[in-house]
C-alpha cells in the first residue's frame, strides 16, 4: 500500500505535533538504563569494575536483540514488536533494584542486566525508520534531500540530548532520592512512553513501505559501504563507554562518584547543539568530509582528556569533546540512511544502534577494570584510542565514497 503524496506539506504535518515529543521521551529509558545500572551497582556494591561489567551485560543484551527486533519490525510492523518489548523492559527495570539489594550473586546480577538489554526498546532506530519512510513517500521530491538532512540532524540531536538528560536525571535522582530511583524512573517511562510511541499512527508508515517481497537480501547489510559505518559507530560507542566509566572513576577519586553522570552531561550539551547545527551546513561540505573534520576534532579533544587534571579542566575538555562527537554521529546516521538496503531501514538503524551499544558496554567493562586494577589515569587514555578508530574509519569512508555514494554525498 503506497502512502499518499502531499507535496506541499511539511514533515510535521505528516507526523503530527505529538510525535516528536513522544518519540523523544521514549528514548530516555534506553539512555538511562545503562548509566542507571552502572550508578546503582557502584553505589550498592562499591565496585566500579562490577558496575562496568553489569553495564556491559545490559549492552550485550541490546546487541543480541537489536538486529532481531529491527528485522521483525521491517517484516511485521513496529507496533507488534515495540508494545510487548516496552512492557517487558519496564517490568525488568522495576525488579532490578530488588535483585541488587537482595542477592549477593554476581551471576544473577549480570543475568538480570542482560535481560534488561534484551528487551531494550529501540525507539531511536525505529523513529529514524518512520521518518525516512514518511519523507520518501509524502514529501515533495524537490524537498526530500533537505528535509532528510534536517530530520537526521534532529534525530541525532534528540539522541544526544536524551543521552545528556538521561545521565543528568540518573545523577539527580540518585543524589536527591536514592540510587534505585533512576531505575524506577526508567521503568515508568518505558511503561508509558515506549507504549505511546509504539501505538502512534506513524508506526504504520514502515510496514506499508517495507513489505517482505520488497526487501533486499539480508547480505546487503554486510556490504563494505555499511560495514565502514558500523565500525565508525562502534568507535563512537567505545568513546562514550570509556569516557563515562573513566569519568565516574575520576569523580570517585574526588569523593563524588554520583557526580560522574552529571559531569558527563556537560559533554552532551555541546554535542546536541552541534548536532542540530549540522542541518545548516552547506551542501558542498559533503558528508564524507564532514565526518573527517569532526572526527579530527574528537580525536584532538580526546587527546587533551588524557591529561586529566582538575575537575574544571576536565569539564572544559568535555565541552570540546562534545563539539566533535555530536556532528560525527549525525553524519554517520545520515550516510546510513542513504545507504540502507531497500526495505531494511529499521534493520540498518538497529545494527548501527547495536554496534554503538555493544562498544559502549565493552569499553565500560574494560575501562572500569583498568580504573580499579591499574589506575584512573590509564583509564582516561581509552577515549583517545576510540576517537582514533573513528578518525581512521572516516578516512577509509572518504577514500571509498566515490564508489559507494552519489557525488553529493
Amino acid at each position: 500500500m503506497t502512502l499518499p503524496a502531499t507535496t506541499h506539506r511539511s514533515l510535521i504535518h505528516h507526523t503530527g505535533l505529538s510525535y516528536f515529543p513522544v518519540a523523544f521521551v521514549a528514548r530516555l529509558p534506553f539512555a538511562m538504563m545503562t548509566v542507571g545500572v552502572l550508578a546503582l551497582v557502584v553505589a550498592v556494591r562499591g565496585s566500579v569494575a562490577l558496575g562496568g561489567l553489569t553495564s556491559a551485560a545490559v549492552g550485550l543484551g541490546v546487541v543480541v536483540a537489536g538486529p532481531v527486533l529491527g528485522d521483525l519490525a521491517d517484516r511485521f510492523g513496529q507496533r507488534r514488536v515495540l508494545v510487548p518489548v516496552g512492557l517487558a523492559n519496564g517490568i525488568l527495570l522495576s525488579l532490578f533494584p530488588l535483585v541488587v539489594a537482595a542477592s549477593d550473586s554476581d551471576a544473577l546480577l549480570l543475568a538480570s542486566a542482560a535481560a534488561i538489554g534484551l528487551t531494550g526498546p529501540q525507539t531511536a532506530a525505529m523513529s529514524r525508520s518512520r521518518v525516512m519512510a514518511l519523507i520518501g513517500e509524502r514529501v515533495d521530491p524537490t524537498r526530500r534531500e533537505r528535509t532528510f538532512s534536517r530530520a537526521m540532524a534532529y534525530e541525532s540531536a534528540a539522541d544526544e540530548t536524551a543521552f545528556v538528560i538521561g545521565p543528568f536525571v540518573v545523577g539527580l535522582l540518585a543524589a536527591l532520592i536514592a540510587p534505585w530511583a533512576p531505575i524506577a524512573g526508567a521503568a515508568a517511562l518505558s511503561f508509558v512512553f515506549v507504549t505511546a510511541f509504539a501505538l502512534h499512527p506513524t508506526g504504520r508508515a514502515v510496514p506499508e513501505r517495507s513489505e517482505r517481497a520488497a526487501m533486499a537480501p539480508a547480505r546487503e547489510l554486510l556490504h563494505p559501504r555499511l560495514l565502514v559505518l558500523v565500525a565508525s559507530v562502534f568507535g563512537v560507542g567505545l568513546f562514550f563507554g570509556s569516557t563515562l566509566t573513566s569519568l565516574t572513576a575520576f569523580m570517585e577519586a574526588q569523593g563524588a562518584p554520583e557526580a560522574g553522570a552529571l559531569l558527563y552531561g556537560v559533554m552532551g550539551v555541546g554535542s546536541a547543539v552541534l548536532a542540530l547545527a549540522v542541518a545548516v551546513l552547506p551542501a558542498r561540505f559533503s558528508l564524507r568530509w564532514r565526518l573527517v573534520a569532526f572526527a579530527s576534532i574528537l580525536t584532538a579533544s580526546a587527546g587533551a582528556y588524557t591529561v586529566g587534571g582538575s575537575v574544571p579542566t576536565v569539564t572544559l575538555v568535555l565541552c570540546l569533546m562534545g563539539i566533535g562527537v555530536g556532528p560525527s554521529l549525525v553524519t554517520l546516521f545520515s550516510l546510513a540512511g542513504h545507504r540502507a538496503p531497500r526495505g531494511r531501514t529499521a534493520s540498518t538503524m538497529t545494527v548501527l544502534a547495536s554496534a554503538l551499544t555493544l562498544a559502549q558496554a565493552l569499553s565500560s567493562a574494560v575501562t572500569g577494570a583498568v580504573a580499579e586494577q591499574v589506575s584512573v589515569e590509564t583509564a582516561m587514555l581509552f577515549p583517545a584510542v576510540a576517537a582514533l578508530l573513528v578518525l581512521a574509519m572516516a578516512w577509509v569512508n572518504a577514500s571509498r565514497s566515490s564508489r559507494w555514494d552519489r557525488p553529493s554525498l
